[in-house]
């Protein structure tokens, strides 16, 4: 089966499930989006590494690509693979030069780890025939919002921006180690935009 290239287009939070979260992928070469409904550790793992902010303490899938760099496995590809009964199917691709594996997984978590080994995503023709949405204009600048605020959450933020610009720089980079200890990526990643603006 030929394999169509995908890209993360947004994150943004789920409004027909509460907690949940809707990754949005993208045909590369075409209209077709494929909206997969995510949990809230995975939606968090997602945007951090879109974000490149670094955890105190390494994630889950930050596990997996140092286990896998351990033993020289790099991975090449993430596949949604599969959709039985409105649940989408993944597989992770990995290859040491000699040999290569597929190691079954959720979409969410092999988009995540596929992040952190900047692997292509795929999909196949007939996953996209059955569960796409064909990109209108109605829902083009929907899609356009999501893909410029790539993030886990909405949320009105700003106030929260001006409040970050009325602190000085010392305070935001002690903000910023607080939000980061306490696993606040969102947070982290307004307060670090707004010292990047500063320098």
């Amino acid at each position: 089966m030929d394999k169509i290239k995908l890209e993360i287009l947004g994150l943004s939070s789920s409004q027909s499930q509460s907690g949940s979260f809707a990754l949005v992928l993208g045909e590369t070469d075409g209209n077709r989006r494929l909206p997969i409904i995510i949990g809230m550790f995975e939606a968090q793992a997602i945007a951090i590494e879109i974000e490149k902010i670094i955890p105190n303490r390494p994630m889950t899938h930050d596990l997996f690509k140092s286990f896998a760099h351990s033993f020289d496995y790099k991975v090449e590809e993430i596949i949604i693979s599969d959709l039985k009964e409105g649940v989408f199917f993944a597989k992770i691709i990995c290859s040491n030069g000699n040999r290569s594996i597929e190691i079954d997984a959720r979409p969410s978590d092999a988009i995540a780890i596929g992040l952190r080994f900047d692997s292509p995503i795929f999909t196949y023709e007939a996953i996209l025939a059955e569960a796409g949405i064909v990109l209108t204009d109605e829902n083009e600048d929907e899609i356009a919002e999501l893909r410029s605020e790539i993030k886990a959450e909405k949320k009105p933020v700003s106030k929260q921006v001006e409040d970050l610009k009325n602190q000085s720089v010392d305070r935001l980079k002690d903000m910023l180690n607080d939000a980061i200890e306490n696993e606040d990526y969102e947070k982290a990643a307004k307060i670090r935009d707004e010292l990047s603006k500063r320098n």
